[in-house]
């Protein structure tokens, strides 16, 4: 486990989402947490982890090829 426990709704803050859509990742166990007694937390690393995985780099184009169209 890496960094410090976030709680779900600063998750929510750095995804720029509600608290539901971490509170669903948590349910459906597509982010790794901890139970701290009651209180649910997301370890920062596996928050950065999680963006990384799901991060999509944008296709590059290629320059001096001609299309379809031309």
């Amino acid at each position: 486990m890496r960094g410090r426990l976030l709680t779900v709704e600063q998750v929510a803050e750095r995804l720029g989402t509600s608290v539901r859509f971490p509170r669903r990742l948590i349910s459906e166990r597509r982010i790794t947490f901890v139970h701290v007694g009651r209180h649910v937390r997301i370890p920062e690393g596996e928050l950065e982890d999680f963006i990384a995985h799901h991060t999509t780099n944008p296709i590059s184009r290629r320059h001096g090829r001609a299309g379809p169209d031309a």
